[in-house]
């Protein structure tokens, strides 16, 4: 037999202070702050090139953000010196809100005391929070959740007042989900729709001050069943604010009970809640009814394959099964999960029928992912008659554009990275993203005619 593989194929992620410099950019006039060895800004910032659909920088971001360089000097006698003289640069030169510490593996390994430099600068101009982040405690993904702890231990002001209807929302991570923006913004107006004040951090609407005011307020809601999780529960243990966990909607069933859950644990009223649905649901179905004939008359139902992260392995998978008559047969998650995630994401898609439930998997390794397809739908041997799994669509990243060629299908990148696309302020999530997704997956199979 052959030797156990020790290393992973093609990831989908970067280390924990990718994710958390990326996050920290995404804050609103945020500026992220590198101790780290030359280089992580650079990787960060490569991968983001290769990966993130052409957004790379923003304010302070990518190959512009602040760094101390530490170098075997400061491996030797401690980069304490360096990162307080970068520091000082950095209030000199830079006007930002939130100033994010962001460590990496050589000051995690050597033991620099980084708190205890911070605190020397706290005053009434500077807001300075530390996220130890090095970068072997885990992926780009848990760096967010590092981001948004040291946010609600250190700078989310506590011991306030309580104020209805105040939501807070978490769950969709800036830059590694590269429709993060669209995708806030839809799910901001869903909640809005509810009356609903949202606080979701990073969207243009947001504001270091509503951040520092976060625990006032009545509910968080994270649209994840993995990332930004933990963070609420620190929240809940420090600042007394329950959350609401539920997926990312995308389509109008899942968004329909989106508002539905959200609208009872808040308070709203059910007539509200009703109008809401009763809306927004109309006004997707008036765009999709003008696609009914053509979508029945050109035969565009496909058999899929879906491999992504936590939150589109989850969400596109439900979206094609009630809502665009689709058959997804296999479910990847490509995620570094703990057993009790793994169980949590796959009971979610016991909510599908049992003959039309797809088969779940969970695998890091991009390379064991046409195993796992040919476990499901062996190989014929040239009887079309036994090549069942057509017409066929891969729903996945850039990553899956060669498995996709592999087996005669349509492919869509939507799961990071992606190459392929360039993003700006497009997003799938909610009523109106699902139309976008409608449009990009049909847009794939008619291109070339």
């Amino acid at each position: 037999m052959p030797a156990e593989r020790s290393y992973i194929e093609r990831p989908r992620y970067s280390c924990a202070l990718s994710g958390a410099m990326t996050t920290v950019s995404a804050l609103p006039r945020g500026v992220p702050i590198l101790h780290a060895a030359p280089g992580c800004a650079g990787n960060t910032t490569w991968t983001q090139m290769g990966g993130g659909a052409l957004q790379v920088g923003g304010y302070c971001g990518a190959l512009t953000v602040p760094g101390t360089n530490v170098g075997e000097n400061d491996v030797v006698f401690g980069g304490e010196r360096r990162l307080r003289e970068e520091l000082e640069h950095t209030f000199e030169v830079i006007d930002g809100d939130i100033f994010v510490v962001v460590t990496g593996c050589v000051p995690a390994m050597i033991g620099d005391d980084v708190r205890s430099v911070v605190n020397e600068f706290h005053d009434a101009r500077h807001a300075v929070v530390v996220a130890d982040t090095g970068g072997f405690k885990g992926n780009s993904y848990y760096g967010y959740d590092l981001v948004l702890e040291a946010l609600f231990r250190q700078y989310v002001r506590p011991e306030v007042a309580k104020v209805a209807r105040r939501v807070n929302l978490w769950g969709v991570v800036p830059s590694w989900d590269v429709f993060w923006r669209g995708n806030l913004a839809e799910l901001r107006g869903l909640l809005r729709s509810l009356g609903l004040e949202v606080n979701a951090f990073f969207t243009q609407d947001d504001s270091a001050r509503a951040i520092r005011e976060a625990a006032s307020a009545s509910l968080n809601i994270v649209v994840s069943d993995v990332y930004g999780v933990r963070p609420a529960e620190i929240f809940r243990e420090l600042h007394g604010t329950d959350f609401l966990q539920i997926p990312m909607p995308i389509g109008p069933a899942a968004s329909a009970e989106f508002l539905e859950t959200v609208g009872e644990r808040a308070g709203v009223t059910r007539r509200r809640i009703a109008a809401a649905v009763k809306r927004q649901t109309r006004a997707y179905f008036g765009y999709i009814e003008t696609l009914a004939d053509c979508f029945a008359d050109m035969d565009l139902q496909r058999y899929a394959v879906v491999i992504g992260d936590a939150n589109y392995a989850t969400a596109v998978p439900r979206f094609l099964v009630e809502d665009l008559g689709w058959l997804p047969e296999l479910v990847v998650y490509t995620d570094l999960l703990e057993d009790e995630a793994k169980a949590a994401l796959a009971r979610r898609h016991e909510r599908i029928a049992e003959p039309l439930r797809p088969k779940v998997v969970f695998e890091t390794d991009s390379e064991q992912i046409v195993r796992h397809f040919r476990e499901l739908v062996p190989e014929g041997d040239g009887d079309r008659y036994q090549r069942r799994f057509s017409p066929a669509f891969v729903v996945g990243s850039s990553l899956d554009r060669r498995f996709a060629a592999t087996i005669g299908a349509a492919h869509l990148s939507v799961s990071f990275p992606v190459a392929n696309r360039a993003v700006l302020d497009r997003g799938y999530a909610g009523f109106s993203g699902s139309l976008r997704l409608v449009e990009d997956l049909l847009s794939s199979i008619v291109a070339g005619r």
